[in-house]
């Protein structure tokens, strides 16, 4: 079985709060929304965080709203508040995956007022601590729910009509950072009458990194579950909510995958290095290189990309970029996958308690691997200063006990 979720913005866009609610709505993940403000509270700059979740009929619908207080120092620094989000996102145990995605959110959005504004700016719309409630809470609870090691849709989003108050002056919607976003990662939008803005910078930036695919209309799924979340305006006809619904697929997870080729006999190792670790930073999964033997018998060097058929451009134009090739081969495959999730696990070694994180693979409902997280178990050795293996054979004995693996 593999876990779906379909992020429905098509009805009345999406912002970060609708998100947040939505999802709410959809788990109950409230311990996980105290957990993250609790570490919003451990900030300097913040001096009160609450967070209400109320009850609201939007045009007949039950939905969850947010109503966000906040005493805060406001943060003008870009780089200031892009550290704020990864270290929370990291406090909060957070996959590497996890944090990932958070931080191509705030770059996204950073990238996006820079653009406009150019290289020296301050931040404004997004200064708010609420920018990091509203990016790094989703992203957990896709998490620990298990949906970021499932799949994830959306519908295309709607943008909203109107004119929206900036602190530059007003501008007609979608709003300048809005378009920027979609336009870097080419989604498609829809049309929806509004006199205001549906889809917010925060949302667009959200949805464009957590969405595997978007589609017009629902998958082939079994549904399960919906969660409505409400925005703060209301509209005669069309209710101002986003719609999220839970499913699962029975289907083997089988993706189409592409493995990039290209030889290279002219090239240092030190340009070669760094290729492969932007190639790795922008997101591909896998990336080797081989000795070969190229044109006229000359020693080179073939980099191997392995990544998902939907982002293959991006990481060829990488390819090329960076190494000067003349040329990418593209080779595409189909690969089945087990499917995989993420739990915490409290381990003790010399009387001293701790958590990692294990992942456990199932193929057609059979477990066939249970694995901890190294860089868990790397941070308890140093933290004892005890060899790393020593760690991991506690961890294996516990996962023996817990999981009977």
């Amino acid at each position: 079985m593999t876990k779906v979720l379909v992020i429905d913005p098509k009805i009345a866009g999406m912002s970060g709060d609708m998100f947040v609610s939505s999802l709410l709505a959809l788990t109950n993940s409230y311990d996980l929304m105290d957990e993250v403000i609790l570490e919003l509270e451990k900030l300097k700059s913040c001096n009160f965080f609450k967070v209400s979740v109320m009850d609201e009929k939007v045009n007949g619908i039950s939905a969850k709203q947010l109503k966000i207080e906040i005493d805060e120092e406001k943060i003008k620094n870009p780089d200031e508040l892009k550290e704020i989000i990864i270290n929370t996102s990291k406090n909060l145990k957070l996959s590497e995956k996890g944090v990932r995605i958070c931080e191509n959110i705030i770059n996204d959005l950073i990238e996006a007022e820079a653009k406009l504004h150019g290289e020296h700016f301050h931040l404004h719309e997004i200064s708010s601590l609420d920018t990091v409630f509203d990016i790094v809470l989703p992203i957990l609870i896709l998490e620990r729910s298990g949906f970021l090691t499932g799949k994830i849709y959306s519908t295309p989003p709607a943008l909203g009509n109107g004119r929206i108050s900036m602190d530059h002056g007003i501008i007609s919607s979608p709003a300048p950072a809005t378009l920027e976003i979609l336009c870097k990662h080419e989604i498609k939008c829809s049309k929806v009458y509004s006199d205001f803005e549906l889809l917010t910078p925060t949302g667009a930036a959200i949805l464009s990194n957590v969405t595997d695919e978007f589609t017009d209309s629902y998958p082939e799924i079994v549904l399960l579950k919906t969660g409505y979340g409400a925005g703060t305006k209301r509209m005669e006809h069309i209710p101002n909510v986003l719609r999220l619904v839970e499913g699962k697929t029975n289907e083997k997870i089988i993706e189409k995958t592409v493995i990039l080729e290209t030889n290279i006999d002219d090239v240092s190792s030190e340009v070669l290095a760094y290729a492969v670790e932007r190639l790795l930073n922008e997101g591909a999964p896998d990336v080797f290189i081989t000795p070969v033997f190229g044109k006229k018998n000359r020693p080179s060097s073939m980099i191997s990309v392995i990544c998902p058929y939907h982002s293959h451009e991006q990481f060829a134009r990488i390819l090329i970029e960076e190494t000067g090739t003349l040329g990418v081969r593209i080779n595409h495959y189909d690969k089945i996958r087990a499917k995989r999730r993420m739990e915490r696990l409290k381990i003790t070694i010399n009387k001293a308690d701790f958590e990692i994180d294990v992942k456990i693979s199932d193929l057609n409902g059979e477990i066939v691997n249970i694995k901890p997280e190294f860089e868990d178990l790397k941070k308890i050795a140093r933290i004892l200063d005890i060899p790393l293996r020593d760690v991991l054979r506690h961890a294996n004995s516990k996962i023996k006990e817990i999981y009977d693996f």
